[in-house]
């Protein structure tokens, strides 16, 4: 194994074991946060009808309107959710407020899993120096919108099968609702960056929202549920699944909150899309990251990719956060300026 690898999968590991706070919860169906009965006697059928029938239908599924409440309190933005979820704290979003310009192109930002509350925000003053404006959104079940009892964010990728779906669902209106928000205020040149579960939202967004005309993804995969099965960060999670469901099965239900199945909506729309890599990270495997890339080159989508030899937490250190950071940044101003 050549020295870098071997020094980034051993920073990588000591980075992943340094978080004490993992815990393998008990699986769940979670039929009921999909409208279905969480006692019904064949939840296997009812998933693999509610992907299919959702990924056919996901313009209906993933629609909103603006929001009704938008609330500005210095650089504090926060409204109602368009997916009502069990606890009233996770369904009042909260984004943070960077602007460069009153008008012009703006973009919104999504940070990893279980990101504090910090996290990004250096990002956003990076875009802030030019001239692009930035809001950074507080995912589903992360930071004030935690639901209790829970130090991580357990709900958003889980082990209960429906919640999961449902707090993806909700992430990615809630971009939505912050991209209208940005329409209101005077933004027309609208962007998107998301980084590791960020970068799966955002993508999402993007094929569902043609007001956003570029994308930059750091971390990118195929199928929510193969990453889940395969990544590090993760392994936690498949613990409580493993015995419950198959590979094949898992990446079927949670088909509809993946990138993959939606490459294909944003062929002809002129969208842009920068996907940035890891070549060694154990979390999104490269192998997948390399699937995707290449689905975007066969279904014509308009695409740049920038790999760098780190992994997935070490991306965000120097000299890979550096090279990342101007490549992005480079790209949103071309295609947003």
């Amino acid at each position: 194994m050549p020295w870098l690898e071997q020094t980034i999968r051993r920073y990588e590991h000591a980075r992943w074991t340094a978080d004490d706070n993992r815990r393998v919860l008990p699986f769940e169906w979670g039929l009921e946060h999909l409208g279905g009965r969480k006692d019904d006697p064949d939840p296997r059928s009812f998933l693999r009808r509610f992907a299919d029938e959702t990924m056919a239908n996901s313009d209906a599924w993933y629609a909103t309107g603006p929001a009704e409440d938008y609330r500005l309190i210095g650089d504090r933005l926060t409204f109602t959710s368009a997916v009502h979820s069990p606890w009233a704290e996770n369904n009042l979003v909260r984004a943070r407020f960077f602007p460069a310009k009153k008008s012009g192109p703006a973009v919104v930002v999504m940070p990893n899993w279980n990101a504090k509350a910090d996290n990004h925000v250096p990002i956003c003053r990076w875009l802030n120096t030019l001239g692009i404006t930035a809001l950074r959104l507080t995912l589903p079940y992360h930071e004030d919108r935690n639901a209790p009892g829970h130090e991580r964010a357990d709900h958003l990728v889980g082990p209960n099968i429906g919640l999961t779906i449902q707090a993806n669902r909700q992430a990615v209106t809630d971009v939505r609702r912050c991209l209208r928000w940005l329409e209101h205020m005077g933004y027309g040149k609208l962007g998107i960056l998301g980084t590791s579960i960020g970068s799966s939202i955002g993508f999402i967004t993007l094929c569902h929202d043609r007001a956003v005309r570029a994308g930059a993804f750091l971390h990118v995969s195929t199928y929510f549920g193969d990453v889940v099965r395969t990544g590090m960060t993760t392994s936690h999670v498949w613990e409580a699944l493993r015995a419950k469901v198959s590979p094949d099965e898992i990446r079927h239900f949670w088909g509809p909150i993946s990138p993959f199945p939606f490459i294909h909506r944003v062929h002809g729309t002129g969208q842009r899309c920068l996907m940035i890599t890891a070549k060694y990270d154990p979390t999104f495997v490269p192998e997948f990251s390399e699937q995707i890339i290449g689905s975007l080159h066969s279904n014509g989508v308009r695409h740049e990719v920038l790999r760098l030899p780190c992994g997935h937490y070490s991306l965000g250190e120097f000299p890979f956060s550096w090279a990342a950071g101007g490549r992005f940044a480079a790209f949103l101003f071309q295609y947003l300026t």
